[in-house]
């Protein structure tokens, strides 16, 4: 591990020289459309990439997860994860069009997860050009309905369904490059839907508009006494409804999330909200439902775990300073089922979640070095303990 280490900067120099390679696959891959539920395009490209790269297998597990899998030296040993969603937060009729320039790459989808999967696609070629042979089998999956409603489905069926034990994982993020996950928190994701009843007392200028309604229950929500122990928090993310500016709106939607440090709070919270809209939707008699779109339990590494330390060390190594925060990604999926994993960023990037989302260039390159320490160190077993 040690050797490994002195050896990654001068790795990531080797790494930019397969730079075109690389774009090209992050410009392939993220001008697929793959929102969620609608992956297979993207998947069959996924798949077709790997085995023109030659990967010693190639299959679709039960539920339609594309995965590759790099033959390691030892049959002895668990394989190794390196994982990445295949959805998009993006949907659009036709493909989409990327614009590459010297420093950056811009376009839907591109950080959430799009780069991610072109690093992953180029993972067999840069084994062979770099000369690697782990010891484990690697196995490259690039895992369906993750975002939203997909409630991590992909990657929940595929660690459900293994049929060995796994030595350890590594999630890819498009950014921040320096970021550590190595632990989440307990989530519950849900929209609360208020619809106004049909019928002709609806006109009547009393009766309530829905917009409103959500107001209302907004502001029974501020109202919640949350505990400093465990941290909690309620997170309203985004609300919508009506259908143009003169007519009170008959329909909308409140999007919310739970966060804690303990299931069992994440629990009584939602309660708490489920009992609150009940109670409004009496009052102003109108439908007020509650739908939850999905939800992880709280999960993580000790601090001082040799997959943390070994990954701080590799972080420093390559001048990167670790940004240690909880996630909400295919990690706590692998945290969940006591398997050691941690989520890494790629690069640095802007524009998150919109159209115009840019990742830059230059920083990839460290990104995907680091991937490698890693995954060098959990090879060398500081996840064997």
């Amino acid at each position: 591990m040690h050797h490994f280490l002195n050896d990654l900067p001068d790795l990531v120099s080797k790494i930019k020289a397969l730079k075109d390679l690389i774009i090209t696959n992050i410009v392939l891959v993220g001008q697929i459309p793959s929102p969620t539920f609608e992956e297979k395009r993207r998947v069959d490209f996924f798949m077709d990439r790997l085995a023109e790269f030659l990967v010693d297998e190639c299959t679709l597990d039960a539920y339609g997860n594309p995965i590759g899998i790099i033959r390691g030296t030892s049959k002895e040993l668990p394989p190794i994860f390196l994982v990445a969603h295949l959805d998009t937060a993006f949907k659009g009729p036709a493909d989409y069009y990327y614009t590459v320039n010297q420093d950056s790459i811009t376009g839907p989808g591109l950080i959430d997860n799009s780069v991610s999967v072109g690093v992953l696609l180029s993972l067999p070629i840069l084994f062979e050009r770099l000369g690697l042979k782990p010891a484990s089998d690697i196995v490259l999956a690039g895992v369906i309905q993750s975002i939203g409603k997909g409630n991590l489905l992909g990657i929940r069926h595929l660690l459900k369904t293994w049929p060995t034990s796994i030595r350890g994982g590594i999630c890819l993020e498009g950014v921040e490059l320096g970021r550590l996950n190595y632990y989440t928190e307990a989530m519950n994701r849900m929209e609360i839907f208020c619809r106004i009843p049909e019928g002709p007392e609806r006109k009547r200028n009393h009766f309530p508009n829905a917009v409103v309604v959500l107001n209302e229950t907004i502001n029974a929500i501020l109202h919640i006494r949350l505990p400093q122990r465990p941290h909690s928090q309620i997170v309203l993310g985004k609300i919508s409804g009506g259908h143009k500016h003169g007519e009170s709106a008959q329909e909308a939607r409140l999007g919310l999330e739970i966060r804690s440090d303990s299931d069992e709070m994440v629990r009584e919270l939602r309660n708490d909200i489920r009992d609150l809209t009940a109670s409004i939707a009496e009052r102003y008699k109108v439908d007020l439902k509650v739908k939850t779109i999905s939800d992880i339990h709280g999960a993580g590494l000790a601090y001082n775990h040799p997959l943390v330390k070994s990954t701080v060390d590799v972080m420093k190594r390559l001048n990167l300073t670790p940004i240690r925060d909880p996630s909400e990604s295919e990690l706590s999926i692998f945290l969940s089922g006591n398997i050691p994993a941690v989520t890494l960023g790629l690069t640095r990037g802007e524009n998150y979640h919109m159209e115009n989302a840019r990742i830059e260039i230059e920083p990839l390159f460290t990104g995907i070095a680091q991937v490698l320490g890693v995954l060098a160190a959990i090879d060398s077993g500081v996840c064997d303990g």
